[in-house]
């Protein structure tokens, strides 16, 4: 299956402690299929003093599925995203709008 969310992409969250907020996806597994959005879903963890990291606790983004998340369009409104072909290339767009991405 194609992915419809990209790196880069900005999102919001659709369920979950983290519903309505904003961000930008930093990466995508499309195995697991989950997202790790900037700012979204932080957790702490706590690490261990090393030589090169001085240790504590850091806060750490989480993966979220990507069922869980709606791409925003260019006027502030979550939307689907869908495909279309246009000049031989195959492009997604905004389904509300019907903008490329």
């Amino acid at each position: 299956m194609a992915a419809k969310l990209k790196t880069g992409d900005r999102v919001v969250v659709l369920a979950g402690n983290e519903k309505g907020v904003e961000g930008v996806i930093n990466s995508v597994n499309p195995k697991a299929q989950t997202a790790i959005v900037g700012g979204v879903n932080l957790r702490i963890r706590h690490t261990k003093q090393s030589q090169t990291d001085r240790g504590g606790r850091v806060p750490k983004e989480m993966p979220l599925h990507l069922s869980n998340l709606a791409l925003i369009d260019s006027e502030g409104k979550r939307t689907r995203v869908g495909f279309r072909f246009e000049d031989g290339q195959r492009v997604r767009f905004h389904k509300t709008t019907g903008q490329t991405i």
